[in-house]
């Protein structure tokens, strides 16, 4: 058996359990290794995108490359068997693209979707990815997140269109404005001319896990349509967080 592999498994493994991320350090103390061998596997790790150092804390954390690795994972993903049939629901209640976002870093990374019959509209991919502050369902989801990870966010701000928060304390503003309401809006903050609304579901600690959102042209979801779906995508992932075991409001 390669020890070096076992070794690198354990870390991946250790490195999963840390939802800030962790030190050289501590993760040296925690697996009995000295702290060399532990930063020559990290950076192995790095290396071939399954880690990344948070440059503002110095801590590494695992990406969503575990994910990419292929489709079946996703099929095993709870949050995606639940949020299936309320995302047929709603895009056949809307006639709009339904999507289902986790967090990954500073971006969304999309893992399902259900298209628009309609000849116009928005198209996303299983497997891509948005920057998290120019989309509904990333700052559904940036409104329950981790100062160090807003401050990530803080460091990537840049006018993709004319709508676009560039300045963190407009950003900031939104954030508060998502928790009050329970839903987020995206105004053409990523592409000119798609809109979008979400809500996020939460797991059974209470997490904000994931965000379900809907998508299409600004000329046909205009502001009160956008108010309308944030308040029917905020009931759906309601009950999509009751099936992961969520108990809360």
């Amino acid at each position: 058996m390669d020890k070096t592999f076992v070794k690198g498994l354990v870390l991946l493994e250790a490195l999963a359990k840390h939802e800030r991320g962790s030190g050289v350090t501590e993760l040296a103390n925690q697996l009995m290794l000295n702290k060399s061998n532990v930063h020559r596997l990290l950076q192995a790790l790095v290396h071939q995108g399954f880690a990344r150092k948070n440059e503002d804390t110095g801590r590494y954390e695992l990406t969503m490359k575990l994910w990419e690795l292929g489709s079946g994972l996703a099929n095993r993903l709870d949050v995606r068997e639940e949020a299936l049939s309320f995302m047929k629901e709603l895009a056949e209640q809307t006639q709009e693209t339904v999507h289902l976002s986790l967090l990954d870093g500073v971006e969304v990374l999309y893992i399902e979707k259900i298209d628009s019959p309609q000849p116009v509209r928005a198209y996303t991919t299983v497997g891509g990815r948005s920057p998290a502050q120019c989309v509904a369902t990333g700052k559904a989801m940036l409104a329950w997140a981790s100062e160090d990870t807003l401050n990530l966010v803080k460091n990537r701000l840049k006018p993709y269109t004319p709508r676009s928060l560039v300045k963190f304390g407009d950003l900031r503003r939104e954030l508060e404005q998502v928790r009050e309401q329970g839903y987020a809006i995206n105004r053409g903050e990523w592409r000119e001319q798609v809109v979008g609304a979400a809500a996020p579901i939460y797991d059974s600690r209470g997490m904000v896990v994931a965000a379900l959102g809907i998508s299409g042209p600004a000329e046909r979801l205009e502001e009160a349509r956008l108010v309308q779906a944030g308040k029917t995508l905020m009931t759906a992932a309601a009950q999509i967080s009751r099936r992961l075991g969520y108990s809360g409001r």
